[in-house]
Formats: structure tokens, C-alpha cells, sequence
């Protein structure tokens, strides 16, 4: 296109395929904030409940937030969290039959995930940041 005006583009020559995809982003906190967050002694409730559950609708409206991705429907969407010593490292695994892959909506649910803690938990933690928002898989299978 001369001029570099924005479309979407055709998948319509694709075959449809089992796609995954999975991202993964850091919230970096305070070790007592993990300790309050391990104990349910934060204010406003189930902090990764709520977290997976941001995470989750984030991937399914992935195609709403980004204005050239396909609308995917989505099989599955996976949120989970390990929490570490300074960190809680935030996984999500998106699969889908498409004919487009679901990394959009990974980044998606793992970045609104971590926003969602971060909300959650920034009364108790003025020193949080979240970093380092990547794919680290992509596959057709």
C-alpha cells in the first residue's frame, strides 16, 4: 500500500491450525509484599484470582484493544503465576484453531494480568515494576 495506511490483512489463504502461544512478564516487588500477598493479608482480596481472571478476559479481547488483529476464538487461555523471592513471574498460554496465531492475545493476558497485580497490590509497594513482556513460544500443533 503506498502511503502506509493501516489495514488488516488477509489470512484468507490459510489453513486453519491448532496454534499456542505463551507470554511471560515480571511484576519486580518488595520481598514483603510477596509475604503479604502469600498470607491474604492484602486489602483487596484475592490478588491472583482476580489477576487470572483480568488476564483471561484481556486475551479475549485481544481484536477490541488492537485495532488490526483478527478476531480469534480461543480455546483455551491459561494465566498462572510463580511467585518468587522479588518477583511474580506471570505466564499466559493462549490456544486456538485459527488461521492466524494467538501471540497478540498471550501478550495480552500476561500484560493485563500484571497490570491487574499491580493495581492490586500498589498500596502495599510504591517500588513495583513490570518488565521484560515477551513470547516465548509460538507453534502450530
Amino acid at each position: 500500500m503506498e502511503g502506509g495506511e493501516a489495514r488488516m490483512v488477509s489470512v484468507s489463504h490459510k489453513p486453519v491450525q491448532a496454534r499456542v502461544a505463551e507470554a511471560r512478564c515480571e511484576l519486580v516487588c518488595q520481598p514483603a509484599t510477596l509475604v503479604a500477598l502469600r498470607e491474604h493479608a492484602l486489602p483487596k482480596g484475592d490478588v491472583l484470582a482476580v489477576a487470572r481472571v483480568a488476564g483471561i478476559q484481556a486475551a479475549k479481547a485481544t481484536a477490541s484493544l488492537i485495532p488490526l488483529c483478527h478476531p480469534l476464538p480461543l480455546d483455551q487461555v491459561l494465566v498462572d503465576f510463580v511467585l518468587g523471592v522479588q518477583a511474580i513471574e506471570v505466564a499466559c498460554t493462549v490456544r486456538t484453531g485459527a488461521k492466524t496465531g494467538v501471540e497478540m492475545e498471550a501478550l495480552t493476558g500476561a500484560g493485563v494480568a500484571a497490570l491487574t497485580l499491580y493495581d492490586m497490590l500498589k498500596s502495599a509497594d510504591k517500588t513495583m515494576s513490570i518488565n521484560n513482556l515477551r513470547v516465548v513460544r509460538k507453534e502450530k500443533v
